[in-house]
C-alpha cells in the first residue's frame, strides 16, 4: 500500500495497525464512526527519534510541512475551574492560545498544559499526541486550514508512527469545532 502523501516504507490502514497504537487511539479507531471510513485512516511507521516536526521533515521531506498538523493540549482557567482542550493546527503555525483559544474556551487565562498533564490525561506520548482518541469530554479546536486539506499527517499517540487522515474527518471528531485563525504564522 502507498500512503496518500509522503514516501514511507511501512504503510497500512489504521484498523490493521491497532497493535502499534496506544490504547486510547486503538479504541477510537476500533469504534470509529467518523465521516470517512476507518480504512481511510492510514498508519505509517516512522522512527520515534524523528517524531518532532523539524527532525521529521529533515528525514521524510520538507514538502510535508504544509500537510502536517500538531495537536497540543491547552488549559483554560476561569474562577478556579480548569478546562483542558486540544488544538489542531498546521505544523508551520503556532496556536493562538491567548486570543482565539481563550475566547473559544470562555477562559480568563489560557496556556499550554504541562507535559505531565497532557500525557497523563490523554494516555499518549509527548510528541505524538493526536486528535483521534482524546478524552471524550474535551473540546477539540481544529484550525480551518487543517480541515480543508485533502490529507493531514498527525501523531499516532506515540512517538513511533504517524497517522494520515483526510482533513474532512477532523470536524467529525467528538466535540470538534472548526475555528478560523486558530493557527497563526510563526514569526521569523
Amino acid at each position: 500500500m502507498r500512503a496518500p502523501l509522503g514516501d514511507f516504507d511501512v504503510v497500512s490502514p489504521a484498523p490493521e495497525a491497532l497493535d502499534l497504537l496506544v490504547p486510547a487511539v486503538a479504541d477510537a479507531v476500533r469504534g470509529w464512526s467518523g465521516p470517512v471510513p476507518a480504512d481511510e485512516l492510514i498508519h505509517v511507521d516512522t522512527e520515534p527519534e524523528w517524531a518532532d516536526t523539524a527532525t521529521f521533515l529533515e528525514h521524510y521531506g520538507p514538502e510535508l510541512l504544509g500537510q502536517s498538523a500538531n495537536c497540543v493540549v491547552v488549559a483554560g482557567k476561569r474562577g478556579g475551574e480548569t478546562t483542558l482542550a486540544a488544538c489542531l493546527v498546521l505544523s508551520g503555525t503556532r496556536v493562538d492560545v491567548n486570543g482565539v483559544v481563550r475566547r473559544q474556551l470562555g477562559a480568563r487565562k489560557a496556556s499550554f498544559a504541562p507535559m505531565e498533564t497532557a500525557t497523563g490525561e490523554t494516555g499518549m506520548e509527548y510528541g505524538g499526541i493526536t486528535p483521534i482518541g482524546l478524552p471524550s469530554a474535551w473540546p477539540l479546536l481544529v484550525d480551518a486550514a487543517v480541515a480543508g486539506l485533502p490529507y493531514v499527517l498527525v501523531g499516532s499517540g506515540s512517538r513511533r508512527g504517524k497517522l494520515i487522515v483526510p482533513g474532512k474527518a477532523f470536524p467529525g471528531l467528538p466535540n470538534a469545532v472548526v475555528v478560523e485563525g486558530l493557527g497563526v504564522a510563526v514569526d521569523g
